[in-house]
């Protein structure tokens, strides 16, 4: 999976899928440029990522001997997520790799209010705005590329509940794979690659805090969710799949839902 050379555009780059997936590419030769909100969203209902969190992922991709351009910007904001890729376009050089991971889950079973928005355009219009930004940039320079679009199996089957938190996060991960699937073609002469990746749960502070739990609790068909006998995944099962996607190994491939989720949905 050689990346070197290659320059990876990751959000939600503080913690969880987005540092792990940092690191991963780093690890194969690649330069990072990285962006997360290191605030909280109230409706979320569990603590986001902090700029120490972020400080903490420049540490592990600088300790690979990997540049690292990482700013505090929100998704949400095409205006700010420009300038910070701007910024790390200038440090680093053009953009090879996007990964459109910045999410949130507002699962509370109780609701907070504001879920509904506030899932969508976190995870939704943020996906729109992080590709939106880097395409033009990589479609100039004529080199190709890849996206992964950070879904969900949330993207691929329905679940139980109906709040709005739910609803929302479902419609959401579910519109990322329109997304993807237009892109996919629309950019494909430039011969840029766009695939969605789709883990089930995994252990990372969206998954394990107390809110999350109450909502777990509340359906039973989530006590034994997979087919495997695993419970939840750890993030590099999802960095391993996720650098394949990107790397020259996969040169051929577009327009895929790929599952990482111990076989979750075919169970469904």
């Amino acid at each position: 999976m050689n990346l070197g050379g290659k320059v990876a555009f990751i959000t939600g780059v503080a913690r969880g899928q987005g540092r792990s997936h940092a690191v991963r590419l780093a690890r194969e030769g690649a330069d990072i440029i990285g962006v997360d909100i290191c605030a909280d969203i109230n409706s979320a209902g569990y603590p986001l990522a902090t700029t120490e969190d972020l400080k903490e992922t420049v540490r592990q991709v600088e300790a690979l001997g990997r540049g690292i351009h990482a700013t505090v910007a929100d998704v949400r904001d095409p205006d700010a997520l420009q300038a910070a890729l701007g910024a790390g376009v200038a440090a680093l050089g053009p953009v090879d790799i996007v990964i459109a991971n910045a999410g949130i889950a507002p699962f509370s079973p109780e609701g907070i209010g504001g879920e509904w928005k506030d899932v969508v355009d976190v995870n939704l219009t943020g996906t729109y705005n992080t590709v939106q930004a880097a395409v033009p940039g990589m479609i100039e320079r004529g080199a190709g590329g890849a996206v992964v679009i950070v879904s969900s199996t949330a993207g691929l089957t329905g679940m139980a509940a109906g709040t709005p938190g739910v609803l929302g996060y479902t419609a959401s991960k579910h519109g990322q794979v329109g997304l993807m699937r237009t892109w996919a073609n629309a950019l494909a002469p430039h011969r840029i690659r766009v695939n969605t990746l789709h883990p089930t749960g995994v252990n990372t502070p969206m998954v394990v805090n107390d809110m999350m739990l109450r909502f777990l609790q509340s359906d039973p068909k989530m006590s034994d969710p997979h087919a495997l006998p695993v419970g939840m995944l750890e993030t590099s099962d999802v960095s391993d799949a996720l650098v394949w996607l990107v790397s020259d190994q996969a040169r051929y491939v577009t327009g895929v839902t790929l599952p990482v989720d111990a076989g979750y949905v075919n169970k469904r």
